[in-house]
């Protein structure tokens, strides 16, 4: 099935009705009001497709009123910051699915509320989410898909969610491999440490939108739901493939941040070490000459080797000797 991708985030329209049609055959009828959307929705063959950008309780109601709609789904619908599932309220499906964009570094997550009956689908957007213009555009272009029906308006939109789980993670993969180009290179500052945290953070929360959808296209596989056709089961399977895929790759991307983050733990200890045994062989050849001067300052009159005509010289040159062979040793070691 082809996909639907948008990279770049389009602008957000006012809150409200984004879009509000009915089609059949595939094609687009006309465009109507929320006041019309239930005579519409009745008549056979005929698919009310509405899309709402973060309503006010009001729209809600006057949609409710239309399809009938259960009272928790449209709460739901009113307050988000929920967490991606599907619940089943007579004959239609209310469904929660997380959205994700990155900005300005972080990933943001909105929400996109999906009530689904016999002859309408109605998507609800709250916060950063790209819109579904996209997926209408390219869907209208092929009538023959569109013609399925609402369910198959269902499998496109959560397929364009998910689908759109890639761009980011694909960002935030190409900033992983310049920290990995940099990690065996210096010891991470603060800021980079801080930096790593918050995509590890982020890519955890990006799993936790993601991966209850499985079990949201499970359910909408199994023959529990009569709102969703056989035919469209292996659609929504796809879907299921596309979220293991994102799930792998969050993984493995916050497995690369964990050694990158324990890789430079070794290699500031790698420094360090080499750094403590350069200054303890310093420290052992300057302890030569500290210990000679250290005994002949002493001021006894009695000392040996003070009368000797060359015992100035003598000492010195063990001093150098012994320190040379002293830094020899060091460096064939590796210390110095």
């Amino acid at each position: 099935m082809e996909q639907v991708r948008n990279l770049t985030p389009a602008p957000q329209p006012t809150s409200g009705i984004i879009a509000s049609s009915v089609y059949t055959a595939g094609k687009r009828v006309a465009d109507i009001s929320i006041e019309e959307a239930g005579v519409w929705a009745a008549k056979p063959e005929h698919v009310v497709w509405i899309g709402l950008l973060e309503p006010d309780r009001n729209l809600l109601l006057r949609v409710q009123g239309q399809f009938h709609l259960h009272d928790l789904a449209i709460e739901d619908a009113e307050h988000p910051h929920q967490r991606p599932k599907i619940e089943q309220y007579g004959d239609a499906l209310f469904i929660v699915a997380r959205t994700a964009q990155l900005i300005d570094g972080r990933v943001t997550f909105g929400e996109t509320h999906l009530f689904v009956g016999t002859g309408y689908i109605v998507s609800v957007r709250h916060g950063p989410s790209t819109s579904y213009a996209a997926v209408r555009q390219h869907w209208e272009s092929c009538p023959s898909s569109l013609a399925k029906g609402e369910d198959f308006v269902l499998y496109a939109i959560l397929d364009f969610i998910v689908d759109n789980y890639m761009p980011v993670l694909e960002q935030i993969e190409d900033e992983v491999e310049q920290i990995e180009d940099k990690v065996l290179l210096k010891p991470m500052t603060g800021a980079d440490i801080e930096r790593l945290y918050m995509l590890r953070r982020d890519l955890l929360r990006l799993r936790n939108a993601a991966l209850p959808l499985v079990e949201v296209c499970r359910r909408l596989t199994s023959a529990e739901l009569p709102q969703i056709h056989a035919a469209m089961h292996p659609l929504f399977r796809d879907v299921t493939d596309h979220i293991r895929t994102v799930q792998e790759k969050i993984d493995s991307l916050r497995e690369v941040l964990a050694f990158a983050f324990e890789a430079s733990l070794l290699v500031g200890q790698s420094q360090e070490t080499a750094i403590s045994k350069k200054l303890a062989s310093w420290a052992a050849i300057l302890a030569v000459p500290t210990a000679f001067a250290g005994i002949y300052g002493m001021n006894f009159a009695d000392m040996p080797e003070l009368k000797m005509e060359y015992g100035y010289p003598t000492v010195l040159t063990a001093i150098a000797l012994i320190c040379a062979f002293l830094y020899w040793r060091f460096k064939k070691n590796g210390w110095l």
